[in-house]
């Protein structure tokens, strides 16, 4: 039984913004599948030093997955048993994280080269939880299939429900193509749900990635970032960019989340990079842009807006 209904658009683990004052600003535009940040399993198990817990899932998220990036079996296991005392819809293992500081520790998609050893630890991982367990990957060659159809199906025999792929290899990162054909192809050779990763940052790349993919379902990660309104426009429930307003309202009122789940002094320092996503590619002038660095306050915030709301942007 799949996972995910074939028109499920899913906001992907990510890593330092999928906190729930984030996630609420994706629901208010109609996401209803979203993920916690990337978890790392050493922290989540030793760490005392948390501003909020990562598993926190708010009471109005009716479904909500949570994902882990760790190496070390015993870590893991002890991870999934922390994991197992909240509520989530699923619990997916990272082997897709292409960040050095994960990937050259063995970890995310570094881990996911050895075929093996991954499986190893996914078996671990579905042994132990009480929810569904999922796995978001990277293809492992941009030409050849079969490397990446032997991982997903190691993967698929020692239990696991779903396969997220994202279309590029752990040494591209971000960059270059989308190798959809190498999705397409474990698409056609698994029995489980694949989930397509990559690309994504309007309707017409969301219905290319569908298309030549196979795929029913598609996660969407940094091609979201500052703009809720996509789930708008894949649910064919927008068909007009956001206007200075709705922007505007937006930003305040996710900040303003922010400030109440955090407090000011770190909800201010974490809200830079968010005001950044949300002015990207909408014609604000850099001079703008370079006041961001500024914010410290809720002060400074309500003057930043002013200025976002009289400055005419570029196009419009």
């Amino acid at each position: 039984m799949n996972l995910y209904p074939d028109n499920a658009v899913i906001l992907a683990p990510l890593s330092g913004y999928t906190d729930l004052p984030y996630r609420r600003s994706y629901r208010r535009h109609g996401c209803h599948y979203a993920f916690t940040e990337m978890i790392d399993i050493g922290a989540l198990i030793y760490s005392t030093k948390r501003t909020r817990n990562p598993l926190e899932r708010g009471s109005d998220e009716s479904w909500l997955g949570v994902q882990l990036v760790g190496g070390k079996p015993d870590e893991i296991a002890k991870a999934v048993e922390i994991v197992n005392r909240h509520d989530f819809s699923v619990l997916d293992f990272n082997l897709g994280c292409p960040a050095p500081k994960v990937a050259k520790k063995g970890k995310g998609a570094g881990l996911a080269k050895e075929f093996d050893i991954a499986a190893y630890f996914a078996d671990i991982m579905v042994k132990k939880s009480r929810f569904p367990v999922t796995a978001k990957i990277r293809i492992q060659d941009p030409i050849d299939p079969v490397p990446t159809i032997l991982l997903s199906k190691k993967l698929q025999d020692v239990g696991i429900r779903a396969i997220t792929i994202h279309g590029r290899t752990l040494e591209a990162i971000y960059s270059g193509p989308c190798h959809r054909h190498i999705i397409a192809a474990v698409q056609d050779e698994l029995k489980i749900q694949v989930i397509a990763n990559g690309g994504v940052t309007d309707v017409e790349s969301y219905e290319i990635l569908r298309k030549e993919t196979g795929c029913g379902p598609v996660m969407i990660a940094r091609g979201a970032m500052g703009n809720p309104w996509i789930f708008e426009f894949l649910n064919s429930t927008r068909v007009s960019l956001p206007t200075t307003e709705e922007l505007s309202h937006e930003m305040e009122t996710h900040f303003n989340e922010l400030v109440e789940y955090y407090g000011e002094k770190v909800a201010t320092k974490l809200s830079r990079k968010i005001i950044l996503d949300y002015m990207e590619g909408r014609g604000f002038l850099s001079k703008l842009k370079c006041q961001v660095v500024k914010i410290n306050s809720t002060d400074d915030f309500n003057k930043f807006m002013e200025e976002i709301r009289n400055r005419p942007r570029r196009g419009g």
